[in-house]
């Protein structure tokens, strides 16, 4: 299952049909808070997050899923990142980090190499 975290309903619906497109199986959330209190933690094989949302940042979100002992593969995407984000990000184990507006191949290769499926 890939999750999306987007707080943008138009770039959120684009996610989820170039994913359902690409033959994955998506769900979607308006909030970082969302996606913790939906209990799909466990179901999750790719988290793809925006960096800047209202309340929890995508940040807060990897920090608060590696402290709780919950490793998924996290995608950032952003329309404002800056290389101390990328970094921290990167440091905290995260896939890609991709600046909006990006290829849709690049994220798709990132959710296939997150999922293990990089053929």
């Amino acid at each position: 299952m890939v999750v999306v975290v987007e707080d943008d309903e138009s770039y959120r619906l684009a996610l989820q049909r170039l994913l359902k497109s690409a033959g994955f199986s998506v769900q979607s959330f308006v909030s970082a808070e969302a996606f913790l209190n939906s209990g799909w933690q466990d179901e999750t094989g790719c988290l793809i997050a925006d960096i800047r949302m209202p309340g929890m940042s995508g940040l807060d979100l990897q920090a608060k899923l590696n402290a709780d002992r919950c490793p998924i593969p996290m995608i950032f995407i952003t329309a404002h990142g800056d290389e101390k984000m990328r970094l921290q990000a990167m440091r905290g184990g995260a896939v890609k980090f991709l600046a909006k507006p990006f290829d849709g191949a690049t994220l798709l290769e990132g959710v296939r190499a997150a999922l293990g499926n990089d053929d």
